[in-house]
């Protein structure tokens, strides 16, 4: 029953000598063999790759020299590069890309003596609510098989939940890591912007992509965070400041803990099933010895128009890479460079990703940049100002990941408008380039719901000492699928 341990009690049995890291990892890969045909969670699986670094780490474990994290198995998002292996996003357009090399958030895993079971299904090149727009089809809801799991990091949040994976990174954009995880019902980070290198993920936003840790607790993400975080040369957003240990600071007590909850995430547009669940959470909090104040976030409203000027603009540029000629698909029997470039990105791209490279091309063109992309950047800086002053007042800022839960497969898919505001409380988050978790806070129709918890930059510890003193108190994040028990 390894499957049901969180990574805190996998290192403990560990080091223990009670399991092996090879037939911890065997037990995984049985477990993906088993399951993962209902879900399509994984792109590919690794196994030779991984029971041979889980023999690795069983030498370390044996010689003294392993860390918390060592013979741990654990999954990646298909957007981080890794060395030798298929790095597609999710794409047909990088269907046959094998990385050359490894992004930095792999390095570090693998320092840390994790191992890799293989990389998840996403939205293809992480432009999606649900992970319907990947090439190798949908994920779905371990809750519900005809649900979506959320998106972008849908086969993350998928893996994790059905326990085929104790972990798995994922990426956050636009709610891209909150989302899945609250329609999942597992704990999901996004770190502040910075703190987390992006070198080797590939681009969809550059100036919103944040890598993060997915797992069944906050205890798992902080340990999680302690090895994925820190300043990396090689990516000019990373910032240089040291990390803390972020374990050290999660048995702290609440009391006195400041609670805003702005009016705007408790309004129209939010399921009356999740409000419920929502504000069951925030007396918990009460009760633990936290005040709760109600804020307010005047230009949330704006944050969905503003996202979707800035990051289509961002993947207008970040995506002209791809034509078919360097790397990646290339169409049959190009007449020329210029039929080359046209099929080669037409064929190669998906219909969102197509949707999104034309919104973002219009918003940069000659004449319109000052009319949209300039003022979007500029109601940008007035909705992260919403929140700097909202911290004079309060310690974090609670409310739902998710206006509603899991929706059907199939459902929004030719309403874009409507997919795109299954985001609308976690886009400002990104926007602003703060840190948030999603934790697990209950049901609704039997289907997950998460709390959002969102704090000042650079203040993930305190996020996780929050969430993981909830989780002391209640036991969402230990219920697993039915099917996957």
């Amino acid at each position: 029953m390894y499957h049901t341990k969180t990574l805190a009690e996998l290192s403990s049995m560990l080091a223990a000598g009670k399991v092996s890291s090879v037939e911890l990892t065997q037990s995984f890969i049985d477990r993906i063999k088993q399951h993962d045909s209902d879900l399509n969670s994984f792109i590919t699986v690794t196994e030779e790759q991984a029971l041979a670094q889980a023999k690795l780490a069983d030498e370390k474990i044996q010689s003294g020299t392993a860390g918390p994290l060592t013979g741990i198995p654990f999954a990646h998002k298909d957007i981080f590069c890794t060395q030798d292996v298929k790095t597609s996003c999710g794409s047909k357009m990088l269907d046959n890309f094998i990385a050359p090399y490894n992004a930095t958030v792999v390095e570090k895993m693998a320092d840390a003596g994790m191992v890799m079971l293989g990389k998840t299904n996403m939205d293809e090149f992480a432009m999606g609510s649900s992970n319907e727009t990947s090439y190798y089809g949908p994920v779905r809801n371990p809750w519900n098989t005809n649900a979506v799991p959320g998106g972008s990091s849908g086969g993350s949040a998928a893996s994790v939940a059905a326990r085929l994976t104790p972990a798995a990174t994922g990426t956050d954009t636009g709610g891209s890591i909150r989302q899945p995880a609250s329609l999942c019902g597992i704990t999901g980070l996004k770190p502040t912007y910075g703190r987390v290198s992006r070198y080797g993920m590939i681009a969809f936003a550059s100036s919103l992509d944040q890598g993060g840790p997915m797992a069944q607790t906050a205890e798992d993400c902080a340990l999680l965070l302690n090895a994925m975080a820190g300043f990396d040369r090689r990516d000019s957003t990373s910032l240089e400041l040291d990390v803390p240990d972020y374990t050290a600071d999660l048995s702290k007590a609440i009391k006195g803990l400041k609670i805003g909850l702005p009016k705007e995430y408790f309004g129209e547009g939010l399921d009356a099933g999740v409000a419920e669940v929502v504000n069951q959470a925030i007396q918990q909090y009460k009760a633990m010895g936290a005040e709760i104040i109600d804020i307010s976030l005047p230009n949330t409203h704006l944050a969905v128009p503003v996202y979707y000027v800035v990051a289509p603009a961002e993947c207008s540029s970040n995506l002209s890479r791809f034509d078919g000629v360097r790397f990646g698909y290339r169409c049959e029997a190009p007449r020329d460079l210029e039929d080359l470039y046209k099929r080669s990105r037409g064929e190669g791209f998906g219909t969102e990703v197509k949707r999104r490279i034309m919104v973002g091309t219009y918003a940069l063109s000659a004449g319109y940049y000052d009319a949209y992309y300039l003022k979007a950047q500029q109601l940008r800086r007035m909705i992260s100002e919403d929140f700097s002053k909202a911290f004079e007042q309060v310690d974090v800022i609670m409310g739902p990941s998710s206006p509603g839960t899991a929706f059907n497969i199939g459902e929004k898919t030719n309403d874009p408008v409507s997919m795109y505001l299954s985001d609308i409380y976690t886009i400002a988050v990104n926007l602003a380039g703060l840190p948030g978790i999603s934790v697990p806070a209950g049901f609704s129709n039997n289907m997950p719901v998460g709390l959002q918890i969102i704090a000042n930059s650079f203040d993930e510890s305190r996020l996780l000492n929050i969430a993981h003193q909830y989780q002391l108190a209640t036991d969402w994040h230990k219920q697993i699928p039915k099917a996957f028990a």
